[in-house]
This record gives structure tokens, C-alpha cells and sequence, in this order.
């Protein structure tokens, strides 16, 4: 079990990273990797990891829906009223509704095994959507009228509808309906009337839930203070998590998926700097989760269940996106302040399946629904299709169909490192400012760029200086990746130009201490780099005694 664990996480990481250096998406070469190790060819994953990779699946569901929920921004979703709501409903019937439609031309299903297909089909794949909506909203793209919350929250929504929709559908078909609900005075609902009910249900206790879970977290890691780290905070949470979809299957009156969503949208809303550390946390499990999502995903496509309905699949496939979809991203959007490029970008933004599919697609066919080889078949193109398709076309077409607006730090985790720009000289001050540099750069995980500016007069003299300058800064900056440039020209210009051609964040400069007048600048060429400088400047003072030194933060 642990050589397939290596072999999964080894060859799918790497995998991940060709597809990404020939610009194709990275899942791409994880399902691939999928597929190469699986029980289709290389046959190297173990049958017990196999046998697990729903549990596997789930585990990373519930990583990429937190971190759908930390990232959703509620004054975004309240400026587009219904639209989120909407998209939670009407794209998803609307192609369920064509699919069983041209299910029962194509393949002569009868209504409710058509709807059955329908309803695997047009759920989205949170693994594909959440991501690339993430990424809009740290760059910009579309945020200023929320197209990515209201993306992220409808697809949430109508994968709910659409899985509960499946079951009822599997219930009847398989011959396992539930019995009529009797009322008072008469009144007999079947399972189908039932049916809003169960919707309005799921979804008001997945969201109290989520609630409710909110406001224990932040009891317990910021008011009583159980955890010391940002690592111990996102463990409490995750386990939380999974425990609610645990829960949610044990007892299925409400969404456990949308519990996990909502909770990290209230999270946001009830302590922001504990969202802004689990941000990071969940980021970093979602490294790991995505190689298990996706390399399992590929593992577990049967190819050869493809060859008979690949045509008509693909034919099923675009009537159901093309026509119900489209219909139901028009109604969606009616009214709202969205230009067509923008509900044009839905098409992309919004139809990618996968972790829906892998999860049910061979469901019907284990429950001896006639056509259940069809459906798998179909759920299987679905993901080879949709999936690298829409996680090409979200980066790609967002450029061209939507506006740029002005990032939220408060609701994205801004991925980005920092560069520091040290200046200086050969003096024993510059031990105090790689010193001090070396501190800002571990505290932050930053690259430091150390400048040395020769004077004209310097190129005369011995460079015996700079060679002892140099293994310094090896020294001091062992541990911290840096770059040094050493050129000729007048320090503050020079320092200034750099660190504008460098993209550096701040700036690291000395300045001589002086007794008569401790709290002045003397420096003239510190003075002129924070005249001149658009970054922050950090000052160094030198010390009055051996080992001791100030720093203080100029200007922005």
C-alpha cells in the first residue's frame, strides 16, 4: 500500500508539472498518470488503495470546498440577488432535462433511466470549478460584479439538487422507492412531491450546520485558544469537516457538502484573521489532495467501456450543454448587470465534470439499472472531455470575456513570494543589514536581491573588501535563497532603479548612528532612497553597542 502511495504521489506530481510546462492543465497529466498506473495499464496501484479512493475522494472534496468557502465574499453574492441561486438551479435541470430528452432518442432510455443520466451528468466538478474560480478572484478577473462567488455558490448548490435528484431516481428505478408521506387530513405526498421538501431540507440544515460549526471554531481556537499554529487550526477544521459528511451520510437530512462550504463562508464573516490562516492551511493540503483526486480519478476511467457509446455520448454530451445549459445560463442571468461576453463565459466557467461523475457514474450500473453500462460510459467521457477542457478554457477565455477588477486580500489567499532588496556596502554596518534582512526574508519565506554599488573611486582600489563582503552575505543568507548584484553608479539612483527593475516589495538600508543627534538620518544616501523610493524603506541603525541594533520602517 505504500509503494502505491509513493508511485501516486511521485509520478502523478511530476506528471502534473509536464502538463503544466507544455501549457496544458496539471490535472491533465495526473489523470493521465491515473490511467497509466491504474488497472488499465501499468497495473501498479493496489487493489486495497483502489478500494479506497472513494474515501480518498471524499477527503479532497472536502479540502477544495473549504477552501470554496474561505474564498467566497458575501457583499459580491448579495450585489447579484438571485443569480447565485439560480445558477444553483436552472443550468442543471435544464440539462438534465435535455439529456434525458435526447437519451430517449439516442438510446432509447425511457424517461426516468434519461433523467437518471441527466442527473449524473450535469452536476459540476467542484475539483475543477473551485480552483479555477479561485485563481479569477486572485487576479481579478470578474470580481467586481462577483462572477466568481456566484460560480462557486451555484455550483454547490445544484450539485445538492442534483444528487438528491439521482437518489430518489435510483431509489424507483432499482425498486427501493420510500412510501408515500401521509398528512394530516388526507393528504398523500409520493417521493417525487416529496422531493422540494427533501431540497429545502438539505439545504437549510447544511447551512445551519455550517453555522453552527463556525461559531464553535472560533470558540475554541481564538476565544479558548486550543490551538498554537496555523497547521493545528487546519487540522481541528478539516476533521470537523469530514466529521459533517460523516455525519450527513449516517443521518442524510442535510448537505454535508454544503455544511463544509458554508462553514468556511461564515468563518470569513465571524474571524477573519483565522480564515486568512486557514486559507493558507488548506492550500497547502490541497498540494497533496489534488495529486490523490485526480491520479485516482484516472485509475478508476474503464476505457474500454467507452468504445460503443463514444459517438452518441458525445452527441448526448453537447445537446445537454449547448441547448438545457445554455438555456439555463440565460435565465440565470436575466436582469442582472452581466454583459453577454460575461454569461458567455459560463460556458467554460461552469460546465466541468469529474468528481461527481467518478463518484456515481457506476452506481446504476451495480444496482442492475437496465442502460447502467451506458451511463458509466458516458459519466467517464464527461470527465475526459469536460474536465481538461474547462480547466484550459477558465484562465484562457477569462481575459478576453471578463473585466478586471481590484483583488480582495481578505477573501484570496494572494500567492506571491516576497523580494527584499538589501543595499550594501563594505563596512561592519552591513553585518546588521543582511542580519536584520535575513530576518524580514525567514519570517516571510521572501528572495532577497543584495546590492553593492561601487563608486568610481572604488574601482581603483583593492577589491579585497568586497570578496570579504561576499562571504558574508553567504554566511548570513545560507538559508534563504538571494541573489547578489554588484554595478557602478550613484548609490541612491542606482538602489532606487533596482529595486524598481528587480520588482522588489521593500527596501533594507543602513544608516550610521550618530551620539550628538540619535535620531536623525545622517546617511545622505539613506536620506535620498526614501526621498526617492515608491516601496517601503526599512533603516537600520547601526548599533551604539556590539550586537545590538535598531531597525525602524520608513515610508511607503
Amino acid at each position: 500500500m505504500l509503494e502505491s502511495i509513493v508511485w501516486i504521489l511521485v509520478i502523478g506530481f511530476f506528471a502534473g508539472q509536464l502538463a503544466r510546462r507544455v501549457k496544458l492543465p496539471v490535472l491533465v497529466g495526473m489523470m493521465l498518470a491515473g490511467i497509466a498506473l491504474g488497472p488499465q495499464a501499468g497495473n501498479v496501484i493496489r487493489p486495497e488503495v483502489l478500494d479506497s479512493a472513494n474515501a480518498l475522494r471524499v477527503i479532497a472534496v472536502m479540502v477544495i470546498l473549504m477552501k470554496a468557502g474561505l474564498g467566497l465574499d458575501r457583499e459580491k453574492l448579495a450585489q447579484q440577488g438571485t443569480v447565485a441561486l439560480r445558477l444553483g438551479i436552472l443550468p442543471a435541470v435544464c440539462e438534465a432535462i435535455a439529456i434525458m430528452v435526447a437519451a430517449r432518442f439516442i438510446f432509447q432510455f425511457d424517461f426516468l433511466t434519461g433523467l437518471l443520466l441527466g442527473c449524473v451528468i450535469s452536476a459540476e466538478s467542484p475539483a475543477v470549478i473551485v480552483p479555477g474560480m479561485l485563481r479569477l478572484k486572485r487576479l481579478g478577473w470578474g470580481v467586481k460584479k462577483g462572477i466568481p462567488d456566484a460560480i462557486l455558490t451555484g455550483s454547490a448548490l445544484s450539485n445538492v439538487l442534483m444528487l438528491l435528484m439521482f437518489s430518489l431516481l435510483l431509489a424507483f428505478l432499482s425498486h427501493k422507492a420510500a412510501a408515500d408521506l401521509r398528512l394530516p387530513g388526507g393528504i398523500v405526498l409520493n417521493a417525487l412531491q416529496i422531493l422540494p421538501f427533501q431540497v429545502m431540507l438539505q439545504i437549510g440544515l447544511g447551512l445551519a450546520l455550517g453555522w453552527i460549526t463556525a461559531r464553535c471554531v472560533v470558540s475554541l481556537l481564538t476565544k479558548q485558544r486550543w490551538t498554537q499554529n496555523a497547521v493545528q487550526d487546519t487540522l481541528v477544521v478539516a476533521s470537523l469537516a469530514l466529521g459533517m459528511v460523516v455525519l450527513a451520510e449516517d443521518f442524510p437530512i442535510f448537505s454535508g457538502y454544503l455544511a463544509m462550504m458554508s462553514m468556511g463562508f461564515f468563518l470569513v464573516a465571524l474571524d477573519a484573521p483565522l480564515a486568512r490562516r486557514l486559507r493558507s492551511g488548506f492550500d497547502s493540503l490541497w498540494i497533496v489532495a489534488e495529486i490523490f483526486l485526480f491520479v485516482l480519478l484516472g485509475a478508476s476511467i474503464q476505457l474500454q467501456a467507452l468504445e460503443a457509446a463514444l459517438l452518441p455520448g458525445l452527441l448526448v454530451l453537447g445537446l445537454g450543454t449547448f441547448l438545457g445549459r445554455s438555456l439555463g445560463w440565460y435565465l440565470s442571468t436575466l436582469g442582472s448587470n452581466w454583459t453577454w461576453q460575461e454569461r458567455l463565459y459560463l460556458l467554460p466557467g461552469n460546465s466541468a465534470k469529474a468528481t461527481v461523475q467518478a463518484a456515481v457514474g457506476a452506481i446504476p450500473l451495480a444496482s442492475g439499472i437496465q442502460g447502467g453500462e451506458t451511463i458509466l460510459a458516458i459519466a467517464i467521457l464527461s470527465i475526459l472531455v469536460t474536465a481538461p477542457l474547462s480547466a484550459w478554457a477558465i484562465p484562457t477565455l477569462a481575459p478576453k470575456l471578463l473585466e478586471r477588477g481590484e483583488v480582495d486580500p481578505t477573501k484570496v489567499a494572494i500567492a506571491r513570494r516576497i523580494r527584499i532588496l538589501a543595499a550594501v556596502d563594505t563596512s561592519s554596518l552591513a553585518v546588521q543589514v543582511l542580519t536584520k534582512t535575513a530576518a524580514l526574508a525567514r519570517r516571510s519565506d521572501s528572495q532577497v536581491l543584495v546590492l553593492h554599488v561601487l563608486q568610481s573611486e572604488d574601482l581603483a582600489k583593492d577589491l579585497a573588501p568586497l570578496e570579504i563582503l561576499k562571504k558574508t552575505i553567504q554566511k548570513l543568507l545560507a538559508d534563504v535563497r538571494h541573489q547578489v548584484v554588484v554595478m557602478d553608479g550613484v548609490a541612491p539612483e542606482a538602489i532606487v532603479q533596482t529595486a524598481q527593475d528587480y520588482q522588489a516589495d521593500e527596501i533594507v538600508i543602513g544608516k550610521r548612528s550618530d551620539r550628538t543627534f540619535p535620531g536623525a538620518l545622517i546617511g545622505s544616501v539613506s536620506r535620498a532612497v526614501l526621498d526617492a523610493s515608491p516601496i517601503p524603506v526599512v533603516v537600520v541603525d547601526e548599533a551604539e553597542t556590539a550586537g545590538q541594533g535598531k531597525a525602524g520602517t520608513a515610508k511607503h
